[in-house]
């Protein structure tokens, strides 16, 4: 196995394509081809050293093309990513390089995700479990809750008005399956015990 080229990919700025026999035989990242130049014969190590960069490349641009679809925090893509059959090891690395670049920050996930469900009526609770199923770091968690709830601010209000709106959906039913449905109601949209019942019996 001789290497005949090394040349950039059109498509893919940083990577190269290596060409063997003057057919591609892997796309890596041009840091994985130090010290290989046209010419050179490929022995097995190697090879094997290019096929792990080209794993790790596709994982890569695996990792760029559902960032470019929405944020997404490190944990979750990583599950996500080996679902799909990739392998582990290149994912890690991936995932690393791709921290690395800028392209996945934990924080401002958690950020962005507390700030867009909360105006969807999302509580606190239900965004902390929710962040945490997707293997966001506790302090994340807490700091992205923290910024949108300050001390100060009335966090009964939003409880308050989804509790009247879904009121108003439940139409004349009996007080006491009212009062039911709204806790349950609330509880699923993370909001704790007395936040709900002060909601609820302000509705009421």
């Amino acid at each position: 196995m001789i290497v005949t080229a090394i040349e950039p990919d059109p498509r893919r700025p940083g990577s190269v394509r290596v060409l063997i026999a003057g057919r591609p035989f892997a796309t890596v990242d041009r840091d994985a081809v130090d010290g290989l130049g046209s010419g050179q014969i490929l022995d097995g190590l190697a090879s094997e050293r290019l096929a792990r960069a080209a794993d790790i490349e596709a994982a890569y641009r695996t990792v760029l093309r559902a960032l470019e679809r929405r944020p997404h925090a490190r944990v979750d893509l990583g599950r996500r990513l080996r679902r799909r059959g990739l392998a582990a090891e290149a994912v890690e690395a991936a995932l690393t390089r791709a921290e690395g670049a800028g392209l996945l920050d934990d924080l401002a996930f958690a950020r962005h995700y507390v700030a867009t469900r909360a105006e969807r009526g999302r509580g606190p609770a239900r965004l902390a479990r929710d962040l945490g199923m997707m293997g966001v770091a506790r302090h994340c968690i807490d700091t992205a809750i923290a910024e949108q709830w300050p001390p100060d601010t009335d966090r009964g209000a939003l409880p308050a008005a989804l509790a009247a709106k879904r009121a108003a959906q439940l139409g004349s039913l009996p007080r006491p399956v009212k009062r039911r449905r709204l806790l349950a109601y609330l509880a699923r949209r993370g909001f704790s015990g007395r936040e709900a019942l002060e909601a609820v019996a302000g509705v009421l």
